[in-house]
């Protein structure tokens, strides 16, 4: 199973944001997705979930052309997208906030253990209130939310921003289990050494197009390529 955008150019309003991007993740791959702020990261999920919607260029699931349908209907499809800030129910409890990642794919308690067994924190507090949770507890939440969807890929946007590095190791680590279950990961991350730990392949965006694709590999050669793409050296 593969998840491709070819050609996309996005806008908001009259202002063009995404310049004939195309990459691809395939079924079990995590794909970094870098670059400094303003650099359409952010847009480019948002096109997948059909929040923003292409002028031209395709985003296919496989077979399916995602243009076509509704943002109501793409997570149903097997996309999950956790955003940056959460956007949790702050007034629901942890189970209730998980029940509802359960309802986009009629998941049941077969889909909620496992999704435990990777946070079990969680777990040991189903009645608490979201908004009380701490904000890496939250973090985990939201994308535990997203995994009781059953998706097929998982678009994260910016899931360490805010986190202990204790707790950010923990959230590569699910990242890497997902990966072991065939999960495909979009990943957007601004700590990039977290990135480059867990990703397959990068793909460097500066002005709204894709600039290059590499693997940690060669980003780790190239030093003064994450310089010019990311504004960081390694």
């Amino acid at each position: 199973m593969r998840l491709a955008l070819e050609g996309v150019d996005c806008y908001y309003g009259e202002v063009q944001i995404l310049k004939e991007v195309s990459l691809h993740v395939d079924a079990g791959e995590i794909v970094g997705l870098l670059g400094r702020n303003g650099a359409g990261k952010t847009t480019t999920l948002r096109a997948i979930m059909g929040l923003v919607r292409p002028r031209s260029g395709t985003i296919r699931l496989d077979g399916t052309d995602l243009g076509r349908l509704r943002p109501h209907e793409i997570p149903g499809r097997g996309i999950a997208y956790v955003p940056q800030g959460r956007r949790l129910f702050p007034h629901l409890t942890v189970e209730e906030n998980l029940r509802m990642g359960l309802l986009v794919r009629g998941g049941g308690a077969d889909t909620l253990e496992p999704v435990l067994g990777l946070f079990p924190m969680l777990g040991e507090r189903l009645r608490q209130r979201a908004g009380t949770l701490s904000g890496g507890q939250q973090q985990m939440l939201a994308t535990a939310r997203a995994l009781c969807a059953r998706p097929e890929f998982l678009l994260l946007d910016e899931p360490g921003e805010g986190l202990m590095p204790t707790l950010v190791g923990r959230l590569l680590d699910t990242i890497v289990a997902l990966k072991a279950r065939r999960v495909g990961v979009l990943l957007v991350e601004q700590k990039v050494d977290a990135v480059l730990r867990v990703a397959d392949r990068v793909a460097l965006i500066e002005n709204g197009r894709i600039a290059r694709h590499a693997t940690p590999a060669e980003l780790a050669a190239e030093p003064e390529v994450l310089l010019r793409y990311v504004g960081v050296r390694r």
